[in-house]
């Protein structure tokens, strides 16, 4: 599956942990990344700072199938059973 360009949900439900340009403690579940831009496009895309994290997540239809506000839905509630798990 393709990534949906501007969806921006995985740049935006879950926590990460590493380091981000601009955010060098990562970033919090629920925050836009800092370099999630207005068009929900990554600014940092194929680029060697961007964390490994994010260059390892691949779209899957189960999670990117619906509606942008539906991936969001569902990254969110990932991220929170994610939390209760650990």
């Amino acid at each position: 599956m393709q990534c949906r360009l501007g969806c921006g949900a995985c740049c935006i439900a879950p926590s990460i942990t590493s380091a981000i340009p601009g955010m060098p403690h990562g970033k919090p579940a629920g925050e836009r990344c800092i370099q999630l831009g207005d068009d929900n496009l990554c600014r940092i895309f194929g680029q060697p700072e961007r964390p490994a994290v994010c260059s390892d997540f691949k779209p899957d239809s189960m999670i990117c199938g619906g509606t942008d506000a539906a991936v969001l839905q569902v990254l969110t509630e990932l991220e929170a059973a994610t939390l209760r798990a650990s």
